[in-house]
């Protein structure tokens, strides 16, 4: 990724979510890039577990407007706002406080960070990065909170495009495909259930986090400055088949 280097060396980058799965393997690449990167766990366990050198880590729950919006609003200045928190709930989401709970964080949770960040990045001309999901664009009977918040910030994502252009702040989202991470461990070790799912993936394996860094910097850089509202699968093909 030394390419980004240029891009994003001293630059601010906040990736809320950030330490594990996706949301570390993002944080680390703009580190990697140089960036001045901070990012978040939901738990002090999620924080002190967190291992990567150079990477300030901070508990915030997403869920709590006040702490949001004083812990965006401490920020000496932002240029990158990375929304990788999230949570799922299978076989437990039909029970309509669970669903509220996923939406909250998932949804609402996106929706908090953009919210208080704006001003920052307003001041900078910075980027927003959502994380969608393939259940953006399909059901999900096991999940329906996690396949409706999904959807949801893709809808999220593209309104917010608008209502920032203005300040000059572009607003996209990755949907990651299948990708190994904890989050998705029971089902790469379901045999039943992995086969249909590599079967459908035209490259044939699982992503990893690393496959995102790329499409993430890529968006956040200004080779995409005129990106903006896209939702961009990164999946090995799986939305194609």
């Amino acid at each position: 990724m030394s390419w980004a280097a240029g891009f994003f060396a001293n630059k601010s980058v906040l990736v809320v979510g950030g330490t594990s799965g996706i949301g570390l393997g993002i944080a680390t690449a703009f580190r990697d890039a140089g960036a001045t990167v901070r990012a978040t766990g939901a738990t002090d366990i999620e924080v002190a577990n967190a291992d990567a050198a150079g990477i300030a880590f901070s508990r915030l729950d997403v869920r709590d407007n006040d702490a949001v919006k004083a812990f965006v609003g401490g920020l000496p200045s932002l240029d990158v706002l990375v929304n990788c928190a999230g949570i799922i709930r299978r076989n437990d989401e039909h029970d309509p406080e669970i669903f509220d709970l996923v939406l909250d964080v998932n949804l609402s949770g996106t929706m908090r960070l953009c919210a208080a960040a704006r001003p920052l990045l307003a001041q900078s001309h910075g980027v927003i990065l959502n994380t969608a999901s393939m259940l953006s664009f399909t059901g999900g009977g096991l999940v329906p909170g996690y396949a409706a918040s999904k959807g949801g910030v893709a809808q999220l994502t593209k309104s917010l495009a608008i209502a920032y252009a203005k300040d000059g702040i572009r607003v996209n989202a990755l949907a990651p495909g299948w990708i190994a991470t904890g989050f998705t461990q029971a089902l790469q070790e379901d045999e039943a259930r992995a086969a249909p799912i590599l079967a459908r993936t035209p490259l044939g394996r699982w992503g990893t986090p690393g496959d995102l860094a790329g499409p993430a910097l890529f968006l956040c850089s200004p080779l995409a400055g005129f990106v903006t509202g896209t939702i961009l699968p990164v999946d090995g093909g799986y939305l194609v088949v």
